[in-house]
């Protein structure tokens, strides 16, 4: 029996490890511009970047205390954040993020795509 209005995907994973997974997503997606993954997963993680860069560029105290409370222990992704992802994006309002599709997984036949920073 399914409920309804309950969002996300579970990917096969617990809540505490998805949530890790998720975390781990967002900050390579950060890190290094683009990452490629399954397409579940990258339209799992989109809106949570998204978001983190939204209230980056806020760009004042509480907006900083709120980006290192969701990304602990990753204070160079921040800085990176901070001083080269938001100005590049300081005139889009949305849309930071794009998935291509670059076919299917050999082991599996996953669908995999690249979730890229515009």
């Amino acid at each position: 029996m399914t409920s309804h209005a309950i969002g996300g995907r579970k990917l096969s994973r617990k809540q505490g490890p998805r949530l890790a997974l998720y975390k781990n997503m967002i900050v390579s997606v950060l890190r290094y511009e683009r990452v490629q993954t399954t397409e579940a997963k990258a339209k799992e993680i989109r809106p949570q970047v998204e978001r983190i860069i939204t209230l980056a560029k806020k760009g004042d105290l509480a907006a900083r205390r709120a980006v290192i409370a969701a990304l602990p222990d990753e204070p160079l992704v921040v800085e990176k954040l901070f001083d080269e992802i938001v100005p590049k994006y300081a005139s889009r309002t949305s849309g930071y993020c794009r998935i291509t599709k670059i076919g299917v997984r050999q082991g599996d036949s996953a669908p995999m795509v690249q979730l890229e920073l515009v």
